[in-house]
């Protein structure tokens, strides 16, 4: 696996450079490395961490000018994830840790990606299934369509979806334990 701070400045520096896929690649990959930086620095104010994230979001993509190109990446944007953390402080009327600018490499230490990470595990559970009960399942279950609806997209009768949907939560259920 390669190291996440080098791929993010990389994708980050082809960003600058003008290819917006690598730039929202960057940003994404960042997103959990924030909520986790955040988050250990916050105790119990979750909520504000993911306020903090999305602030920081902002910040890095209209301060994003002021990234110098010879210049290491994550101190650059450690300052900035800091800053908004203590404005966070401020408005809490809390003093939080201090840390100093040498501490960059605390932002990509914790990486909080836990809706990623279930996404990924449910999507490789589902993939065991065979597409007569897969199908039905990610529609009905995950998408919220109805039975009708995921009929008559699938082309399967609603009776079928529902033995789909049956027969593939008993399967998971058996190899994973009880889900259903």
């Amino acid at each position: 696996m390669s190291d996440p701070v080098v791929e993010i400045e990389a994708n980050f520096r082809l960003g600058l450079a003008g290819n917006e896929l690598a730039y929202h690649r960057a940003l994404a990959a960042l997103t959990g490395h924030l909520r986790g930086f955040f988050r250990a620095r916050l105790s119990s104010a979750h909520e504000h961490a993911e306020d903090l994230v999305q602030e920081t979001l902002i910040a890095v993509h209209t301060q994003r000018h002021t990234f110098d190109p010879t210049a290491m990446f994550a101190p650059w944007l450690y300052a900035i994830a800091r800053y908004k953390l203590i404005d966070c402080y401020r408005r809490r009327g809390s003093r939080g840790r201090e840390q100093t600018i040498d501490d960059a490499s605390a932002l990509f230490a914790t990486r909080n990606d836990t809706a990623v990470e279930a996404r990924c595990d449910v999507q490789a559970m589902l993939a065991r299934l065979p597409p007569r009960h897969r199908g039905p399942i990610e529609l009905v279950k995950l998408q919220g369509l109805s039975v009708a609806e995921a009929a008559a997209r699938l082309g399967m009768g609603e009776s079928a979806v529902k033995v789909g949907i049956h027969r593939g939560l008993k399967t998971l259920a058996r190899d994973f334990g009880d889900i259903a």
